[in-house]
């Protein structure tokens, strides 16, 4: 009974307490109970000392897990060790929640506040921006003397006219991104006795003729395409060359300079003279100036030339490879049509339009009309020897 009574007190305190000198009294005391109680019975079996050495070890671990806990199993000793606390710990409890909320309402009205200010200056700045817009684009034009020149919307009221001008100018600049700058994009042809070449190369600049490289250490440059030199100096003799693309004139301009130093590309077409059409810049041929039934483009974005697909031989897009050798059999194709003196190259190019690689197919097409042409030359020699035995004039003066 003494040994469950001092189990009993050991429970009641807990074992997380903040005092050690008053647990080492408890243990003090429970020690000197056992001892009274124990000392009756001399004869101790050693299951019972075992669990008492345990129980002892036990008490001090708790204690010292307790203290590393820190504070926040302080509350709950304090309650089981002084019942009348409890309620002034709920209430402690109880204030710093509400303390919190408090602060965390005061925060979220600020926000709101902030965001209303936002708000309001957002919508002040596009209000002012729309009447800018309004008063600028759609004033009426003035001329030198400062006299107002009057247009077709003159006579409407006034807020009316500058509404309408506004948007006549909006359609005005969304035209000239939209759209070519001119509507013719080349000169007329040459006349006589100038000599006007009977084709018209177009050919675009980006990865085909150059290739854009970006490093850390050099920046942006423009590497040439293996043949390119050559390329160009033997097109020249049968085409009129020009360079088409959607890059920007400051860019584009520069390199051809370093490109061609001989003046093999006779026009340069860039970025304003493209369509924008559906987020792409299309080179609208039409615009050109030239025959398209003698217009061959050569391009490996199938985009840009949308408008014009039988205009188009589509190439593998170049990307910086050095063992490249397209445009060498691009001249082998491009001669061909030149010295066959093709009417509408159109129906040539949608030929080639249907295969994925139409420079190897080419190429096989060249190889079978060369076996073709080496067996007719076989052919005719082979007919032709008879003919020579037969009126050859034998040593007796007969003919075999």
């Amino acid at each position: 009974m003494a040994q469950k009574g001092i189990l009993n007190v050991i429970q009641r305190l807990g074992y997380g307490s903040k005092l050690p000198l008053q647990i080492g009294n408890g243990v003090k005391n429970r020690r000197a109970l056992s001892n009274h109680f124990w000392s009756g019975r001399p004869q101790i079996s050693a299951p019972l000392a075992t669990f008492k050495q345990k129980l002892e070890y036990q008490q001090y671990g708790r204690f010292f897990a307790t203290e590393n806990t820190g504070k926040a199993s302080s509350p709950e000793i304090l309650s089981k060790l002084f019942p009348q606390t409890a309620a002034n710990v709920d209430e402690e409890t109880e204030r710093e929640r509400k303390r919190k909320e408090e602060e965390e309402a005061k925060e979220n009205e600020k926000a709101w506040k902030r965001m209303k200010i936002g708000f309001a200056v957002f919508g002040g700045s596009g209000i002012a921006l729309v009447v800018w817009a309004v008063y600028e684009f759609g004033k009426p034009e003035i001329d030198a003397e400062g006299q107002i020149i009057e247009d077709e919307f003159s006579k409407s009221p006034v807020v009316q006219q500058y509404i309408q001008r506004m948007w006549q100018s909006m359609n005005y600049y969304q035209k000239m991104i939209q759209e070519p700058s001119r509507e013719k994009l080349l000169p007329d042809p040459l006349k006589y006795p100038y000599v006007q070449p009977p084709y018209t190369l177009v050919l675009e600049m980006k990865d085909v003729l150059v290739h854009p490289d970006w490093t850390y250490q050099t920046g942006w440059r423009f590497k040439k395409r293996p043949g390119v030199d050559h390329f160009l100096q033997e097109c020249a003799k049968h085409f009129e060359i020009v360079v088409f693309t959607a890059e920007q004139g400051m860019t584009v301009f520069p390199i051809l300079d370093a490109l061609d130093p001989n003046g093999y590309i006779m026009y340069r077409l860039v970025r304003d003279a493209t369509h924008f059409v559906d987020g792409h810049h299309v080179k609208n041929l039409d615009n050109l100036n030239r025959d398209l039934r003698k217009v061959i483009v050569v391009d490996w974005d199938q985009n840009a030339t949308k408008m014009h697909p039988d205009n188009t031989f589509n190439i593998a897009r170049w990307l910086g490879n050095d063992d490249d050798s397209q445009l060498l059999d691009l001249i082998s194709f491009l001669k061909f049509l030149a010295s066959a003196e093709v009417e509408d190259v159109r129906d040539v190019l949608h030929y080639y339009r249907q295969f994925d690689d139409p420079i190897a197919q080419f190429r096989e097409n060249q190889r079978l009309l060369l076996e073709q042409m080496q067996e007719r030359e076989r052919e005719e020699q082979a007919k032709s020897k008879p003919m020579v035995k037969k009126w050859t004039p034998s040593f007796l003066g007969r003919s075999s």
